[in-house]
């Protein structure tokens, strides 16, 4: 499936086009799953703290941490979580434990976190056509980059940008003006934004005036109202498949 969603946008080759990372490079779920998994089984071996008990702290531990920061980088960090995971149990400054809990979480996640088919084609082919490519991400930088390293595209892209670096999350616009700045380019370019999220993506691309591209996983919905993308598209092969004689 590719289609125009608004009908009023038409497609023009693109000075540049801005990626988001989770759900839309890879599949998020999955590898978050195999990876809490094995933080579980740890906790069990390690502190000999049950499934149960595991779950239900961690979930608090992460709801505070998120109610404490806000939307920020911050908030999305698995040390984070452990380490008030480990002070709701009564395991105190566990400082060791907590690093080795998160260093767990992303070894599993990061091998359990196939590319999409057909990203590197199409970021390969972008780059022959001297079209810029650039990611705007939440989390962490130093998460972040290690997945692009881990996905082989370390070099890939000519702009980089993640929420650590202005302080909010998406949508906020300075996520978007902040990669422009770094592209050399202004709102008066011809900018695509692919992303899953009609909030986070494709209000946040509105505010640098892209032409927005909603990438549709399993059963999610498409943006409607203000959240509503101009085209949607369900995997990178159409994607590529539509766009090709338009840039070439």
């Amino acid at each position: 499936m590719f289609k125009k969603v608004n009908s009023t946008k038409n497609l023009y080759k693109p000075d540049a086009v801005i990626f988001d990372t989770d759900n839309t490079l890879y599949e998020y779920a999955p590898a978050n799953e195999k990876a809490e998994k094995a933080v579980e089984r740890k906790v069990n071996a390690l502190l000999g703290v049950n499934s149960k008990l595991y779950r239900t702290t961690y979930a608090q531990s992460k709801k505070e941490i998120k109610k404490q920061l806000g939307m920020t980088a911050s908030s999305h960090s698995r040390l984070l979580y452990y380490q008030r995971f480990l002070e709701i149990l009564g395991f105190k400054a566990q400082l060791m434990t907590a690093l080795d809990l998160e260093q767990t979480f992303w070894r599993t996640f990061l091998a359990n976190a196939p590319l999409f088919p057909g990203v590197t084609q199409l970021l390969d082919y972008l780059r022959s056509k001297n079209i810029l490519i650039a990611i705007v991400t939440d989390l962490t930088s130093h998460i972040q980059m290690r997945k692009m390293t881990y996905f082989n595209l370390e070099e890939t892209f000519d702009a980089f940008v993640t929420s650590e670096e202005i302080g909010a999350d998406k949508p906020d616009y300075r996520n978007f003006e902040l990669v422009l700045n770094k592209l050399g380019l202004t709102k008066n370019n011809n900018i695509w934004m692919v992303g899953d999220n009609p909030y986070t993506d494709i209000i946040g691309a509105r505010s640098i005036g892209a032409t927005t591209f909603q990438k549709i996983n399993n059963l999610e919905k498409i943006g409607e109202g203000k959240y509503m993308p101009d085209f949607v598209f369900s995997n990178f092969e159409e994607f590529y498949n539509n766009i090709i004689n338009l840039i070439n």
